[in-house]
């Protein structure tokens, strides 16, 4: 799978954290009432996903399926429409 196959906006069930994964390798992460808490590029290799910020922190995650992100601990569903 490539990044492309990821692009869009992943969500927790409670709306609290935000990942617009964006085209060209960057994502955009909100949190509660801040639009956009980190920014930085992601890397998808298979269905594993890597995170650097720009500010150099790095994270990771796993997609389970499609419409599933698992990420530091959360669980994270692709929004649609």
């Amino acid at each position: 799978m490539s990044n492309q196959t990821y692009v869009g906006m992943w969500v927790t069930d409670d709306g609290h954290i935000r990942h617009e994964l964006l085209a060209n390798g960057r994502y955009d992460e909100g949190r509660g009432n801040r639009k956009s808490a980190y920014r930085g590029n992601y890397q998808v290799v298979g269905s594993h996903i890597k995170y650097q910020d720009d500010t150099g922190f790095t994270a990771d995650g796993d997609f389970v399926d499609l419409d599933t992100l698992h990420h530091a601990g959360m669980i994270l569903r692709r929004q649609r429409g």
